[in-house]
């Protein structure tokens, strides 16, 4: 895998809420200048993430893109659509949603199904990964997930929001990608700070990453 490659495949991260414009500016010239898949914020940042990477981007070839967390980091939220319409408004073009766990720990199948289909309308046709929240499901929690998430329309289905006792693992993303197979695509996010890691998530099924670290992760492909 060329670093090319490797950095097509990571939403390059910054969803810590003290983050300042000036550290956002800089996750979207570090987007354009390694070619990651998006720039990924909260969505209160989106509108500054598109005008930074305008500015970043080179002239040949298309820029990267901005996807924006949605009812983030709890999915708990009352008007989740509305923030991914908001969001999709102001530029996104990736929306990351949270699953709405109390609904789904309290098997509310069709709560849980008419919040991530509402997203999906608002979303426009623009892709929607659902974050599964991995860390706090049983083995069957996360099956059924994957398989609301893939019923309601999205795209990816996601392991984590980084934000709660636990990220990513490679047993998750191997189970996660038995369940959706060629339906929907992975991502893991949550704890993938170096390149052996990244690597090893990929080898269990995921197309795409979630880093904070991705600068790094992508250079140490060349040591």
């Amino acid at each position: 895998m060329t670093r090319e490659e490797l950095a097509s495949m990571i939403d390059h991260t910054l969803l810590k809420p003290q983050a300042p414009a000036a550290d956002i500016e800089n996750l979207c010239r570090e987007t354009a200048e390694y070619g990651f898949a998006s720039a990924c914020v909260n969505s209160l940042w989106v509108p500054a993430a598109v005008a930074a990477l305008e500015e970043a981007s080179p002239f040949e070839g298309p820029r990267p893109g901005v996807c924006s967390v949605v009812g983030f980091p709890l999915g708990a939220s009352l008007s989740v659509a509305d923030e991914a319409r908001a969001a999709v408004e102001a530029g996104a073009e990736e929306l990351d949603m949270v699953i709405p766990l109390g609904l789904l720990k309290s098997n509310d199948i069709t709560g849980v199904s008419r919040i991530i289909s509402s997203v999906v309308r608002a979303a426009f046709g623009n892709p929607v990964k659902v974050i599964i929240e991995t860390c706090y499901l049983t083995p069957g929690e996360k099956v059924l997930a994957c398989q609301l998430a893939v019923d309601g329309g999205a795209k990816w289905v996601k392991t984590s929001t980084g934000f709660g006792p636990g990220g990513a693992t490679v047993e998750d993303v191997a189970l996660m990608k038995a369940t959706v197979g060629s339906s929907a695509g992975v991502k893991a996010s949550g704890g993938i700070r170096d390149l052996t890691t990244a690597l090893a998530m990929i080898d269990a099924g995921a197309g795409r990453l979630g880093c904070s670290s991705s600068v790094n992760i992508v250079r140490s492909l060349d040591d």
